[in-house]
């Protein structure tokens, strides 16, 4: 892949991108290539599934589901080439045209291919007992729930528990936003094969539930047009590790980054020991504390520098966090307007969130601010900030809060979503459900003003810089949700933030020699 330096597996474009790449590409190459290609990386994996399943291709049983578009093509195609290899292999035409190249291809191969009328029996017990299904049913351009006969067959599939590969996408699942019309009319594949990049409703929504594991293939798409309103970067441990790189030999505790901590409170000293606890085992090399938290902070990590009283008064610092925990109150509204008077990084989470959306004066202040701004709402709390709720699309929503604050908006969810105020944005998908779990988020926003704090104390911190290491943060978050819940352990906050040292070396480990 050509175009921003990305690899397939961290570009998420929008299908208008993708149009327009595909349409470039095909008009270069021979009538038919890009089609081939996308079919041959199909035909490998499925035949990679076929081994897991059944320990062969030869005598396995296929049946590809076939719409009216190029992925009813690419499922034609892919079925011709196992059928070569020794698989019986039926289409099912679901719609009221196909390819007619891809059908002959099967045809001559050994395949079977037949119109599917709603209620055919021999179709369904064809499905049932499938080893594979390939849903070739619908593309990136299809949109609503599946119509009949293709719903009926995705059902059956679905309550016989066969294995399925979806081509591209599932259908029935928008390809921007994952969004699924009728959750009893979608295919729900166990993988999918994406054909040179990723789409958003792979990652988001009621998508990701239906994807299941995910195959990105190059097949030699540019995207040098692409424009940042079209374009995710989704984050994994590759692009990751550069931005956790450790400290070298000249470094102290100072040139590591100073982060201040402002969370908890006397009803809630907990949060205060949950995220310094995540600022702790960021990059930075100092963490203070200012709040009423102080003493119970020091009982748990008597590396961090604790004491009652002001932000204002705490000492010198590269970022500070503010929110979690820390109340309604005027004191609490303080550390705020104190916080947001400095130049410096700043990240507002939780109780500093509603403050922001509830009191106009404090969302005065943080809006005016000239320095990085980094707010990381939930859902609820999102819907306060920007007056509407957050919507099927996420990624859209994200870049117009984030716009209309001057801020990078990262909003939290099992896949998390990130927007600097220009519009970069970033999706982080690493999370597995066990982060669902009181105090988490106060984990990620003292990992993130940790990272923050580092960087900054390197070179000043722009807002897009801010929104990778925002999105970065939350991978690593959810990487060390996944360390903390191996063996089927359960997870509390506190056994997330023990886990960060070693999903940071995990990390780290990726990076390239």
């Amino acid at each position: 892949m050509t175009g921003h330096g990305l690899r397939p597996a961290t570009a998420v474009l929008t299908v208008a991108a993708v149009r327009r790449a595909e349409a470039a590409a095909m008009a270069e190459l021979p009538e038919g290539a890009l089609m081939q290609r996308a079919a041959t990386a199909l035909a490998v994996v499925a035949g990679s599934m076929l081994r897991e399943i059944c320990g062969r291709v030869t005598g396995s049983r296929v049946v590809l589901l076939v719409g009216a578009g190029d992925n009813g093509g690419d499922a034609l195609y892919a079925g011709a080439r196992l059928a070569a290899r020794g698989a019986r292999v039926d289409a099912l035409l679901v719609a009221d045209r196909h390819h007619v190249g891809g059908a002959d291809a099967l045809r001559r191969n050994g395949g079977r291919v037949q119109v599917v009328a709603l209620g055919d029996l021999v179709a369904a017990e064809l499905v049932a007992r499938a080893d594979l299904v390939v849903d070739g049913i619908l593309g990136i351009g299809g949109r609503g729930a599946l119509r009949e006969p293709a719903a009926w067959l995705a059902a059956v599939a679905r309550e016989t528990d066969v294995a399925v590969l979806a081509v591209d996408l599932p259908s029935g699942v928008d390809a921007d936003t994952g969004a699924v019309a009728d959750a009893d009319a979608v295919v729900h594949a166990d993988r999918t094969v994406a054909f040179g990049c990723l789409k958003a409703g792979l990652l988001l929504g009621d998508g990701a539930l239906r994807t299941g594991e995910l195959a990105v293939v190059d097949i030699g798409l540019s995207f040098d047009d692409v424009a940042t309103s079209e374009l995710v970067v989704r984050i994994d441990d590759d692009s990751a590790a550069p931005l956790l790189a450790g400290p070298g030999a000249r470094d102290d505790k100072y040139t590591r980054g100073v982060v201040g901590v402002s969370a908890g409170s006397e009803a809630y000293p907990g949060a205060a020991v949950l995220a310094t606890a995540g600022a702790r085992h960021g990059l930075a090399g100092y963490v203070r504390y200012a709040g009423h938290a102080h003493e119970q902070v020091v009982a748990h990590w008597p590396d961090v520098v604790a004491r009652p009283g002001r932000v204002a008064d705490a000492g010198r610092t590269q970022c500070w966090v503010v929110g979690s925990g820390r109340g309604l109150d005027e004191d609490a509204r303080g550390a705020v307007l104190d916080a947001a008077a400095l130049d410096v990084p700043l990240l507002l989470d939780a109780d500093a969130l509603t403050l922001m959306a509830d009191d106009a004066d404090v969302r005065a202040a943080v809006v005016a601010r000239s320095g990085v701004t980094v707010l990381t709402p939930h859902a609820g709390e999102f819907a306060r900030l920007a007056g509407v709720p957050v919507g099927e699309d996420r990624v859209a929503a994200v870049r117009s809060l984030a716009a209309d604050l001057g801020a990078v908006v990262l909003l939290k969810g099992s896949a998390t979503v990130v927007a600097a105020p220009d519009g970069h944005a970033y999706v982080a998908a690493s999370a597995p459900p066990e982060l669902a779990t009181a105090g988490s988020g106060d984990v990620l926003a003292g990992l993130l003003g940790s990272l923050l704090a580092h960087h900054e104390a390197h070179a000043p911190l722009d807002p897009a810089r801010a929104a990778l290491l925002a999105a970065v943060a939350a991978h690593v978050h959810g990487a060390a949700g996944a360390v903390a819940a191996d063996d089927g352990r359960t997870v509390t906050a506190l056994d997330v933030a023990a886990a960060l040292p070693a999903a940071v070396a995990r990390v780290r480990r990726s990076s390239p020699e």
